[in-house]
């Protein structure tokens, strides 16, 4: 399969670990999609399947610009609310595919045919998954719902 653009901002020899657990952080993205209309909002939970990150958030942009909108947004909110920064990010020069990374979470904001065509939820069909109603939030994912309410005791 191939890659989004590959313009990398961070260097992965000085990869941090993250402050925030990938729940957290998925809910923030999920909520940073929504607040910029992003299409088709889904949050895979990748912990029982592989070890490349706990949260996929996929989103869909009906335009390049509309693609970087979202995936700048949640770069913001996450720095805003989390203190945190993205390992990578990728392919917000072209905007058709970008890709932000936190370690354990992913952001994934496609325009419709790239998101067609790499059809990334397929592989991770054995995961559990949530899909965001048009016009809803993190409140309606109930998947991260349950992790937000743990008490930090709990989630270890």
């Amino acid at each position: 399969m191939a890659s989004p653009d590959q313009t990398s901002t961070a260097d992965p020899s000085v990869r941090q670990p993250p402050r925030n657990p990938g729940h957290v952080l998925a809910a923030h993205a999920v909520d940073a999609m929504a607040e910029k209309k992003a299409k088709d909002i889904t949050v895979i939970d990748l912990r029982d399947v592989s070890n490349m990150a706990d949260f996929f958030v996929i989103g869909t942009g009906e335009s390049d610009l509309q693609v970087r909108a979202i995936a700048n947004g949640v770069i913001d909110r996450i720095e805003e609310e989390c203190d945190e920064q993205p390992w990578k990010r990728e392919g917000l020069d072209h905007a058709r595919w970008a890709v932000v990374d936190y370690v354990d979470l992913v952001v994934h904001v496609f325009l419709p045919s790239r998101r067609d065509h790499y059809r990334i939820e397929r592989l991770w069909g054995e995961a559990d998954r949530a899909e965001v109603p048009e016009d809803g939030d993190v409140s309606d994912v109930e998947l991260l719902q349950e992790l937000l309410n743990q008490s930090p005791e709990e989630e270890e």
